[in-house]
């Protein structure tokens, strides 16, 4: 009765797809690995993992010089 349905487990990957795919990629630019980005769809660990990537010294900007 109060168990998730198909609908409803098939819109939670659709948003979840919708908020790690766009992450995957700034984090792939930025130079980390792209699985970073299912921290995105952790509460808390979400926050801490965007100061990460705001404060951290990026891989791609320290090789280019």
């Amino acid at each position: 009765m109060f168990g998730l349905g198909f609908q409803e487990l098939l819109l939670l990957a659709i948003i979840g797809l919708i908020v790690v795919l766009p992450f995957w990629k700034i984090f792939s630019k930025a130079g980390f690995s792209g699985w970073f980005s299912l921290a995105m769809v952790v509460p808390g660990l979400n926050v801490i993992a965007l100061f990460y990537l705001a404060f951290a010294r990026w891989p791609v900007r320290q090789s280019r010089t």
